[in-house]
């Protein structure tokens, strides 16, 4: 080093110093980005892990019954009965709605009274239903995952950060996820509505699409809004179905529901087993004598797909439908909505573009 002076030395020695000091850092940091999981992988990882619990028949009381038995994929997640079955073949109160809509709806309540505001947490109800997948609690459920060595690993890698590995809200996560990822075809109409393509639906569908716009009134439920459209208009109305057989004993009924005054999973346990109470609707969350007999809008994609219809499941065919929704609207309007054949048919061949 002899002619170097001392200064320029000493700057030398510190540029060697701080260069390797860079140098270790960016490998560290690099190192530790290579060990977090990417985003991407982990959603994938927990949407088969969701799929993995949705289609485990272990996870009900009798080993026969998984959430794919009310919500087949063949069937358009629903399961084309008029109330779902469930273990032991005991009967619920209620229609399966399909799962394909929630996401493309956007919906932000579930089941058909709407008491879940969280997906994350209606996907657990049905396995801790009586009628349903009939486990007494989510300490059974919990339980049942975590015995079972082929989920210790799944868990391990969809939540690689957890502690315990496998938890209820994981479940309830990776069910979430899964259901979340399910997405219905394009449909004619989307690609009319999204893409243009003005030779997806023929004349009869076009007649239909201005019927449910105009004269028909659909739209005002089932907004077109939306890419793709919702089909929705995440409200509750009164569709007339099931109000009659209860109305002696409206009174005690409302007032019983008031007494117990339940939350969440506990109004779902209650109205898949008692078919009156089941008909109060919306009521059963908010206690609100307005709310007797209102019902959450469903999204109307792939209508068609996802027979019987209405809240009970006792409107049995499309047709059938359309009859019911221009009667009652009739009904609300105080005077009739008259539709002649050929438009029942035109709105008909509409419904089944979506």
């Amino acid at each position: 080093m002899s002619g170097l002076p001392t200064s320029r030395f000493f700057r030398w020695i510190g540029l060697i110093a701080l260069s390797g000091c860079l140098v270790v850092g960016a490998v560290a940091i690099s190192h530790k980005v290579v060990r977090q999981p990417d985003t991407w992988v982990l959603l994938t990882q927990r949407i088969a892990l969701g799929k993995q619990l949705f289609n485990d028949p272990h996870l009900s009381a009798d080993g026969t019954v998984r959430c794919a038995s009310c919500h087949m994929p063949e069937k358009g997640y629903t399961d084309g009965r008029r109330v779902a079955v469930g273990v032991e073949g005991r009967t619920g109160t209620r229609n399966t709605p399909s799962l394909m809509t929630l996401e493309e709806a956007q919906e932000t309540s579930f089941f058909w009274d709407g008491r879940r505001s969280s997906l994350d947490q209606a996907v657990l109800d049905p396995l801790t239903n009586p009628v349903e997948m009939g486990l007494h609690n989510q300490a059974e459920l919990l339980q049942r995952v975590q015995e079972d060595s082929a989920y210790t690993s799944a868990f391990a890698q969809a939540f690689p950060e957890a502690k315990p590995v496998i938890s209820s809200e994981h479940i309830a996560a990776a069910l979430a996820e899964y259901v979340r990822s399910l997405r219905s075809p394009e449909s004619a109409y989307d690609r009319y509505a999204l893409h243009g393509d003005k030779t997806a639906l023929d004349q009869r569908a076009l007649l239909g699409l201005a019927i449910f716009k105009g004269k028909g009134h659909c739209a005002e439920c089932h907004r077109l809004g939306g890419a793709p459209a919702v089909l929705t208009d995440h409200a509750y109305h009164r569709t007339g179905m099931g109000l009659d057989a209860i109305t002696a004993n409206l009174p005690n009924l409302t007032e019983d529901v008031i007494k117990r005054s339940l939350q969440g999973g506990a109004i779902g346990n209650r109205v898949a087993t008692h078919a009156d109470e089941a008909q109060l609707g919306r009521f059963n969350v908010t206690q609100d004598p307005a709310d007797i007999g209102l019902f959450r809008t469903p999204s109307l994609r792939d209508v068609s797909h996802t027979a019987p219809y209405m809240h009970d499941g006792s409107v049995a065919t499309l047709d059938d439908a359309i009859d019911r929704e221009v009667y009652y609207r009739s009904l609300q309007a105080g005077r009739p909505l008259q539709l002649t054949v050929e438009e029942r048919e035109d709105l008909k061949s509409f419904l089944q573009a979506l």
